[in-house]
Formats: C-alpha cells, sequence, structure tokens
C-alpha cells in the first residue's frame, strides 16, 4: 500500500510553450514540485505522468520515476486531470502495485510547503473526508463582485449585497491549485471534500508570463534568494 505522489506534466503547453520544464530562477519549474514530494517523507513514490520524453529525463534527472508514459487519449488539451490520475492507478494496478492514499501535486507549484502536504495528509486520515486540497481565501468579498458591458458599464453581479459591509458577507475560498490528497478507494472526484487554508503569499496561479514573474517575485521573498 503506501502514499503515491502523481505529478501530472504533459508535453502540450499552449499559453506557457514547454511550461513544465521552463526554467524558474535557474531550474525547471517541475523539479520545485519533484522536490518538495521527496523532502517531505511522505510518499513511497514520487512519478511523473507525462507523454513527453524531455520532460521524462528531466523528472528522472531530478529524482522521480517515470515508469510509464501516458497515453495519447490522455494527452490532450480536454483531459480531465481526474482521468489522466485514473490511468496511472490502473496502469499500476495492472502491475499489481496498489496504495492507501495519493496526492497528485501540481508541477507549476513551486511555493507549495512540505507542511501543508503534511497538514492535508494529516487531515485526510484523522477525518471522514474523502479528498482534501489547500484553498485560499478571496481577499474581497465575492458578493460584491462586479460585471461589465462591452460598453464598459459596471454593475453588481449580486445587487442585493451592495450595501452590506464587507466584514458582515460570508469569506469565500478558491482552490490555491497545488495538489490534492484522495483516498485511492474514493478516487480523486468522488465523496467528501475537505480543504486546508492557506496563505495567498504561498499560493499562484500560472497560466500567463505575469503570472509567471508573480510567482518568481513571491519566491525570491519567501525563500530570500
Amino acid at each position: 500500500m503506501g502514499d503515491l505522489c502523481i505529478i501530472p506534466a504533459r508535453g502540450g503547453s499552449k499559453r506557457i510553450p514547454r511550461k513544465n520544464i521552463r526554467e524558474f530562477l535557474g531550474k525547471p519549474i517541475i523539479a520545485y514540485s519533484i522536490q518538495t514530494a521527496l523532502d517531505s517523507g511522505l510518499f513511497d513514490e514520487v512519478m511523473v505522468s507525462t507523454d513527453d520524453l524531455e520532460i521524462a529525463k528531466v523528472a528522472e534527472d531530478f529524482g522521480a520515476t517515470v515508469p510509464f508514459l501516458r497515453s495519447k487519449e490522455k494527452s490532450d488539451d480536454f483531459s480531465p486531470l481526474a482521468e489522466v490520475v485514473e490511468e496511472v492507478l490502473e496502469t499500476y494496478l495492472s502491475a499489481g502495485r496498489t496504495f492507501e492514499f495519493i496526492c497528485c501535486l501540481l508541477p507549476t507549484s513551486p511555493l507549495t510547503q512540505n507542511s501543508d502536504l503534511l497538514d492535508a495528509r494529516q487531515l485526510l486520515e484523522s477525518s471522514n473526508f474523502d479528498s482534501v486540497r489547500p484553498i485560499v481565501p478571496f481577499s474581497y468579498p465575492i458578493q460584491r463582485a462586479f460585471r461589465m458591458t462591452e460598453g464598459g458599464e459596471v454593475d453588481f453581479f449580486f445587487s442585493e449585497f451592495s450595501n452590506h459591509r464587507s466584514q458582515d458577507l460570508e469569506k469565500a475560498y478558491h482552490d490555491a491549485g497545488q495538489f490534492y490528497w484522495f483516498k485511492a478507494q474514493s478516487g480523486m472526484k468522488k465523496g467528501k471534500r475537505g480543504a486546508i487554508v492557506i496563505s495567498e503569499k504561498y499560493a499562484q496561479d500560472i497560466d500567463t508570463l505575469e503570472d509567471w514573474e508573480m510567482a518568481e517575485w513571491k519566491f525570491k521573498n519567501l525563500r530570500r534568494i
């Protein structure tokens, strides 16, 4: 049994080409996720699921395993993450290997903290949740969000909250986009979801070059590079 870390890293990134192995402050960005997983001491195996031989080589150079390549069917822009993970687990099962807890750690999450991986793992084991992920509070109440027309006019999405004080509105959160722990018997998408709350300074979605620059700025300030 034991715990498995799956780092999904296909080769066909469109918005930032070769994003998963693009240099981030001196080394491929996927190297940070691999190192975080290895340093945590939580996993019996840290593997990378990829369709790309160059990514596979980089992953192995930094200590991950790539026991098999991802299928073409699970390597396009429309393949859900849960299906990619399911394919990995089915391939292991066909080889006679099973795991108790699985962590899907994203390859472009260099700000992930070992302590958060551990806290989420402990919550998964001690609770009745089937999966646990890190979440971040929205910095401004979503109930007071605006919409904008093509002409530039703005109006509230939820006009019933227009006169409410910010501190009186229910707090809302978003996915930190770092990792997902789940029980193997439940799968990644099924069952009851739990979460740990992390600081916004440790989270940064990376979809654009501006996002990338912000992630580097956060990393340098947090690590005092």
